[in-house]
């Protein structure tokens, strides 16, 4: 017997996610925590290789993304590495896309500094962002280094 297929979104919800995908890559890119916030739940819960369970996105921002986006460059998601899987009725998504990075060894000699990240996502029934992420799980590929050492400026808390 076959198993049934997974539950692949249609290609709108398909591109949507996609396109959420390339715009929060950019914020992370310009380490503007300000422009991400719209992109994610006010009550977040996530996890990742350099932080444990934290819920909310203040703590999400000040226990992740501090520990990493200032500290690594050129992060961006493959769109066509990306799978995306959507309930029937759209009220919910599911990303599961590999990314790449660069990361600094503290000499500054950069790495790569590649990971996957799974992330779930809802509508957004107010303005702004069409889809908003609850759950990010993001980490390192086995074997790279989960420290980096660069001193990226925040643009924007």
């Amino acid at each position: 017997m076959q198993p049934p297929p997974l539950p692949d979104a249609p290609p709108a919800i398909r591109d949507a996610i996609l396109d959420w995908l390339d715009r929060f890559a950019a914020c992370v890119r310009e380490v503007d925590y300000k422009s991400a916030y719209p992109f994610w739940h006010p009550r977040i819960i996530a996890f990742g290789t350099v932080q444990a369970l934290v819920e909310g996105l203040e703590s999400f921002r000040d226990r992740q993304w501090d520990s990493v986006w200032p500290r690594t460059s050129d992060f961006r998601f493959p769109p066509e590495a990306a799978r995306v899987l959507a309930s029937a009725d759209g009220s919910m998504a599911v990303a599961i896309a590999p990314f790449t990075s660069t990361g600094y060894a503290p000499d500054g000699t950069p790495f790569d500094r590649p990971g996957r990240t799974t992330l779930i996502l809802v509508p957004n029934p107010g303005e702004g962002e069409k889809w908003l992420a609850v759950h990010s799980h993001m980490s390192l590929a086995k074997g790279v280094p989960p420290d980096s050492h660069a001193k990226r400026a925040i643009k924007a808390k």
